[in-house]
């Protein structure tokens, strides 16, 4: 048995610095800006919203500017190849930490570990 959510929108941005986006998004949606650097590398910034939501991620990327999500999962072998028996196909596991993973849709999106200390309270039960 495994457990997943919905734990991320992701602003994938085309972009040389993400303080312009994350300035815009940040009054686009009347979130605060979390963190302007969460990783100190320049590629990820963080809006501030409530514990009950979905965590809103700006995501310095090379390919064209999109939205992905990101589903949290306490087990990411499992949760993989939960996902892929419903269609979706494995693209690649990056840094060892999560998979990127196609829908048959043809949309990309990430599988990750707990993002949030509370895991839950939105969280599917998978036996």
């Amino acid at each position: 048995m495994h457990h997943s959510r919905l734990v991320a929108l992701v602003l994938d941005c085309r972009a040389d610095d993400l303080a312009d986006a994350t300035r815009f998004w940040s009054a686009a949606l009347g979130k605060p800006v979390a963190s302007a650097d969460q990783d100190g590398d320049g590629r990820y910034a963080e809006l501030a919203t409530a514990a009950d939501e979905p965590l809103i991620l700006l995501q310095k990327v090379a390919h064209d500017s999109r939205v992905h999500l990101d589903i949290e999962t306490d087990d990411l072998e499992a949760e993989a190849a939960r996902l892929e028996r419903l269609g979706a196909r494995r693209v690649a596991f990056v840094r060892e930490r999560w998979w990127v993973m196609e829908a048959p849709s043809g949309h990309r999106f990430c599988v990750v570990k707990p993002q949030r200390a509370a895991f839950g309270p939105h969280l599917n039960r998978w036996e």
